[in-house]
């Protein structure tokens, strides 16, 4: 009988150090002699298309899927029996594939490692990642640095022109310190709909 793998997550807001955090795992187990293989969605290009970069400007080498069943299909082949873990970065970004991606990959022994953002810039639970929390069996939640009072903060707050971004802006822009800063809970803001704003205020009444 195949020994089970393991699912580890590292998740927070942007700039909290979730890459950098992936590739120290990936790269601990490669002193280990263990055979890793890395995967990022294509989207995520801001600084290459072929690599998984963190802010601090570390990089390694990784496969850019699409999303799509064939790029699924392409990642299982590429994996053999001496492959050991696999790391995927900027989980958020793919669809719920891959969460059924991750559950063949943990079921044939592999550990796999996932990071990504826990919330997306209205505060709220991004794409797969929830689904992938729920499954795992170790989650690590990274906080940075508000970037307008030094907190800890665990927001990501999108700027356009300096100010916070509107609650119906497209959900998914790629971006970095030219768009997005971290933020505390106090410190973020967003412009919710009426509605929201609503039910807030009946909260705290």
């Amino acid at each position: 009988m195949t020994k089970k793998g393991t699912l580890e997550i590292v998740c927070g807001s942007m700039f909290s150090g979730k890459t950098e955090e992936l590739m120290r795992r990936l790269k601990r187990a490669e002193y280990a002699k263990q055979k890793a293989l890395t995967i990022k969605h294509h989207i995520d290009n801001r600084k290459s298309v072929s690599c998984i970069v963190s802010h601090d400007g570390n990089q390694r080498q990784a496969h850019a899927l699409d999303g799509s069943k064939e790029g699924f299909e392409e990642i299982l082949a590429m994996i053999g029996d001496d492959t050991e873990i696999v790391g995927v970065d900027e989980a958020q970004f793919f669809p719920e594939q891959i969460v059924d991606l991750v559950q063949i990959l943990v079921a044939s022994g592999k550990r796999v490692i996932a990071a990504g953002l826990d919330m997306n810039f209205r505060g709220e639970p991004f794409g797969v990642m929830p689904a992938l929390m729920a499954m795992a069996d170790d989650v690590t939640k990274l906080k940075a640095i508000c970037m307008k009072c030094g907190a800890d903060a665990h927001y990501t707050q999108r700027l356009i022109d300096g100010e916070p971004a509107k609650w119906d802006d497209p959900i998914i822009v790629v971006g970095a310190e030219e768009c997005y800063e971290a933020r505390c809970r106090e410190c973020y803001a967003i412009d919710m709909p009426l509605s929201l704003n609503a039910a807030v205020a009946c909260a705290h009444a």
